[in-house]
C-alpha cells in the first residue's frame, strides 16, 4: 500500500487567509450559499482548508447549478484533511497552512512525505535527493511552522517499507537516522505534535514493526499513525494500534478514517487493492472525541476524492477525481 502525494502548486500565505471568500456558490434558487465552514472546535480542533480541491469542486458545481452534486462533495470539503507538504517551498507552505489555521483558531494537520527512496519507485516514487537534502527540508518545514499549533503525520510507509524490504537494506540505517532526526527537530517546536507512521491492520503483525519504530525514534514522538491512505475498518485499526502500542511504551495513536467506511477491497489483484478501489465509503468524520484514551483522534490524513494513481481509470496521484469523490460520499453512512 502506497501513499499519494498531492500534485500541482500549493496556494499559501495571504491567499489562504482570504480564500474562504471565494469558496461559496449559489443554490438552485439563486441565493448565495455559505462558504466552506469549520467544524465545531470542541469536537474537531483541526482546520478545514476553504480552498481545498474539494472546496473548489463544490464552488464549481454550484456555479454550474448542480446543487445536489455539490452537496455530496461538501461532505468532504467541510471536514479537515491533511495538507501534504510538497518538496518545493516547504517553509512557505508550512507557514501558510499554519497561519491560516491559527487565524481560524484551529490546528493545522500536516503530512510530511519526502523521505529519500520514497514509495519504492511506485506511483508516488521520489522523495528528497539524499539525506542532507531531507534534513534541509525538515528544517524548512520546522521554520515554517514556528510556534503555531500543528499536528504532523511523519512519513507514511517509511518504516513499513523497511520491514517488508520494499526499501533496499542499504538505505535502512540512514532512514532510521533521518526519521529520528525529523522527530527531534519537530518536537523542539513549541506547539507541534508528531505521529510517526506505523502501517496498517492488513499489512502485518505488530511484532514485525515495533523494533523498527523504536530504531526510528518512536520514544521521542507523541505517538504513531495507522491506516494512512488505506481502508481497514476502524475496529481493526484500533485492535492493531493497541497491540502495537503495548510494545512501544503504550504510545497513543491516530487512525486515518477518510475512506474506511466499507472496509478494504477484497477483489481484483491483491497488489493493487489499495489503489482507487471501487465501492468504498467515507469513514468516521474527524474528531478527537474517540472515547478511548489511547486513540487520540480519527483523522482524514488522505484527502478523499484525490486519486491514488493511474489505476482503475483514475487520473494521476493527487489529482481530483470528482466521480470517485461522489461515490465515496454516496456510500457513507
Amino acid at each position: 500500500m502506497y501513499r499519494k502525494l498531492r500534485a500541482g502548486a500549493v496556494v499559501v500565505g495571504a491567499a489562504l487567509l482570504v480564500s474562504a471568500c471565494s469558496s461559496g456558490g449559489k443554490d438552485k434558487d439563486g441565493s448565495s450559499s455559505p462558504p466552506v465552514k469549520q467544524q465545531p472546535k470542541s469536537a474537531d480542533p483541526f482546520w478545514v482548508n476553504p480552498d481545498s480541491k474539494a472546496a473548489q469542486a463544490v464552488a464549481a458545481l454550484e456555479e454550474d447549478g448542480k446543487g445536489d452534486e455539490a452537496d455530496k462533495v461538501r461532505k468532504i470539503a467541510e471536514q479537515p484533511s491533511g495538507e501534504w507538504i510538497l518538496p518545493e517551498n516547504a517553509q512557505e507552505q508550512a507557514r501558510g497552512y499554519t497561519e491560516a489555521a491559527e487565524k481560524a483558531d484551529r490546528d493545522a494537520l500536516l503530512v510530511l512525505y519526502n523521505i529519500p527512496h520514497r514509495d519504492c519507485g511506485q506511483y508516488s516514487g521520489g522523495g528528497a535527493a539524499d539525506g542532507n537534502a531531507y534534513r534541509e527540508w525538515i528544517d524548512q518545514v520546522a521554520a515554517g511552522i514556528g510556534d503555531r499549533p500543528a499536528t504532523v503525520i511523519l512519513e507514511p510507509d517509511a518504516v513499513q517499507h523497511m520491514v517488508d524490504n520494499c526499501t533496499p537494506e542499504q538505505f535502512h540505517e540512514e532512514r532510521y537516522d533521518l526519521l529520528k532526526g525529523a522527530i527531534g527537530k519537530l518536537q523542539s517546536l513549541k506547539n507541534t505534535t508528531v505521529y510517526l507512521d506505523a502501517g496498517n491492520a492488513g499489512w502485518g503483525k505488530p511484532d514485525q514493526i515495533f523494533q523498527p519504530l523504536q530504531w526510528s525514534g518512536i520514544d521521542q514522538a507523541d505517538g504513531f499513525s495507522v491506516n494512512v491512505s488505506n481502508f481497514y475498518t476502524t475496529d481493526d485499526s484500533v485492535k492493531y494500534g493497541k497491540e502495537l502500542s503495548a510494545k512501544v511504551g503504550n504510545k497513543p495513536f491516530v487512525i486515518d478514517t477518510s475512506r474506511n467506511g466499507n472496509g478494504p477491497y477484497t477483489a481484483g489483484s491483491a497488489d493493487e487493492r489499495w489503489c482507487n478501489p471501487p465501492g468504498r465509503a467515507l469513514g468516521e468524520t474527524p474528531t478527537t472525541k474517540t472515547g478511548d484514551p489511547l486513540v487520540k483522534a480519527y483523522l482524514w490524513v488522505k484527502r478523499p476524492g484525490e486519486s491514488d494513481g493511474t489505476c482503475k481509470g483514475g487520473p494521476k496521484a493527487g489529482e481530483w477525481w470528482g466521480a470517485y469523490a461522489m461515490k465515496l460520499a454516496d456510500a457513507a453512512n
